[in-house]
C-alpha cells in the first residue's frame, strides 16, 4: 500500500537479489556488528570497496558509495564503526573533490543529496 518509498519496494529488491547467506559461527553470543549505517531509508549504500590505486596512493583508504533512490532531497548521516580519520567526497575514479573534505561528527558524515545522485566518499582509516 502507498508509493513506492513507503512500501519499501528498493530494499525488497536487494533483499530478491543479494540474499544474505548463512554461515555458521563458533560463538553463539556473538554481539551484532554492522561496519556501515545510513540513517535515510531513501539512501542506499550501494559499494564497499578498497580505494584504488590512484586514490592518492592510500593503502588504507575505503570508497563507498551511496545514492538517492526516492527522487527526494535529503540530509542523512554515514555512520561507520571503523576508524577513520579522514573523510573526503571523490569522483568516481577515486580522486578527491575539491574541497570535498567532509568533518568527522560524533553523528557520523553529514552527506547531502538531491534526488537521484551518487555520492562516493573516499574514507582514510586511522589503523
Amino acid at each position: 500500500a502507498g508509493s513506492f518509498q513507503e512500501a519499501g519496494v528498493i530494499q525488497q529488491a536487494y533483499n530478491l537479489n543479494f540474499p544474505l547467506h548463512v554461515v555458521p559461527a563458533s560463538c553463539a553470543q556473538c554481539p551484532a556488528w554492522s561496519a556501515f549505517s545510513v540513517s535515510s531509508p531513501a539512501i542506499v549504500l550501494e559499494t564497499v570497496k578498497q580505494a584504488s590505486a590512484g586514490a592518492e596512493d592510500r593503502p588504507e583508504a575505503v570508497v563507498v558509495r551511496l545514492y538517492e533512490a526516492h527522487g527526494s532531497t535529503v540530509t542523512a548521516w554515514l555512520q561507520t564503526s571503523l576508524p577513520i580519520k579522514e573523510a573526503m567526497l571523490c569522483d568516481l575514479l577515486e580522486r578527491p573533490a575539491a574541497q570535498g573534505h567532509l568533518p568527522l561528527e560524533p553523528q557520523g558524515l553529514r552527506l547531502s543529496f538531491t534526488p537521484f545522485r551518487v555520492l562516493s566518499v573516499l574514507l582514510v582509516r586511522s589503523c
